[in-house]
């Protein structure tokens, strides 16, 4: 069962919509499920300054995707793939301490949703692999 929360970070679609304007890029399709997922980044001064994202997908992937846009933006590049590495290892181990800036991802592990990790954490992936030159 989706809980409310979920369904409401994942109607929280500002950052929806691809504009084909990038510094960025990057589509993975998650071989499990069959969901895929699009971003588009752009990247000043060694931070992220917007992400945009386009999903054929269930709701987790959604609203990890609507997660992620909101969370990085303004992200340095230099943490970036250290913390989602991070983040990642405490969504896969249901570790429920996340740091301030990532609590909001709690709503998306519970016991009902064990399977389904590889949804939450795809919109991850595509972001490591948009940025796969990093350290």
């Amino acid at each position: 069962m989706i809980s409310q929360k979920i369904i409401k970070i994942a109607t929280d679609t500002r950052y929806s919509g691809l504009n084909n304007i990038f510094t960025h890029r990057s589509s993975i399709k998650n071989s499990l499920c069959g969901d895929k997922i699009k971003i588009e980044v752009i990247t000043k001064n060694t931070k992220i300054s917007s992400m945009r994202y386009e999903t054929e997908s269930c709701i987790l992937c959604e609203a990890s995707a609507s997660l992620m846009a909101k969370k990085f933006k303004n992200y340095p590049l230099k943490e970036l793939k250290k913390n989602i590495n991070i983040l990642k290892d405490n969504i896969k181990n249901k570790k429920l301490i996340y740091s301030s800036k990532f609590k909001e991802y709690e709503h998306l592990i519970n016991k009902n949703n064990d399977n389904r990790l590889n949804c939450v954490t795809l919109p991850l992936d595509c972001l490591l692999k948009a940025f796969k030159q990093l350290k």
